[in-house]
């Protein structure tokens, strides 16, 4: 195990844009099969591949670039390592960026899934406000946590361990029809 965090450390370091990308697509994956598999409790011969196979296109192309390149600017935004500091990126984070993120994720989701814009809507509708009220449960803590003691290029691999729970519950969410 220390020489897969070795090794994922000097990655991070020569190509830390490609590994947040990879880390993030390849664990909203994996939270797609715990969705389908302990959640929903498909069994192997069930597994929607194909899902899966959309799910970590969609955290290849779209959370991983999107959060990543938001802590950057968040890091511009707010500067500082206090925990006043970290209290602050956690109000800007939960409060402006993760209601438009959630939105995004689960558009996205119903697009994929072939869903027209006005079944979108309703199922945006329908699902929005429990993810988001679901997302303040958890991510408030973990944010505060990991803009105070994670350094920046690490945060994404940070959100995206708590996050294979939180990627099991969103794509369970994101594919709930």
């Amino acid at each position: 195990m220390a020489g897969l965090w070795r090794s994922y450390q000097v990655l991070m370091t020569k190509y830390p844009w490609t590994v947040q990308i990879v880390t993030a697509g390849s664990l909203v994956g994996v939270g797609d099969v715990i969705a389908q598999q302990l959640i929903e409790r498909r069994g192997l011969a069930h597994h929607n591949v194909r899902r899966t196979a959309k799910m970590m296109s969609i955290g290849f192309f779209f959370v991983g670039p999107v959060i990543g390149s938001w802590y950057k600017v968040l890091d511009r935004l707010v500067v500082g390592g206090t925990k006043s500091a970290a209290m602050k990126k956690m109000l800007v984070d939960q409060l402006c960026f993760a209601p438009c993120f959630l939105g995004a994720f689960l558009g996205i989701s119903g697009a994929l899934n072939g869903l027209t814009a006005e079944e979108n809507v309703t199922k945006l509708k329908r699902d929005y406000p429990d993810a988001l009220i679901s997302n303040y449960y958890l991510w408030p803590a973990v944010q505060i946590a990991n803009f105070y003691f994670i350094p920046l290029h690490y945060r994404l691999a940070v959100v995206q361990i708590v996050a294979v729970t939180w990627n099991s519950y969103l794509t369970w969410k994101a594919n709930k029809m």
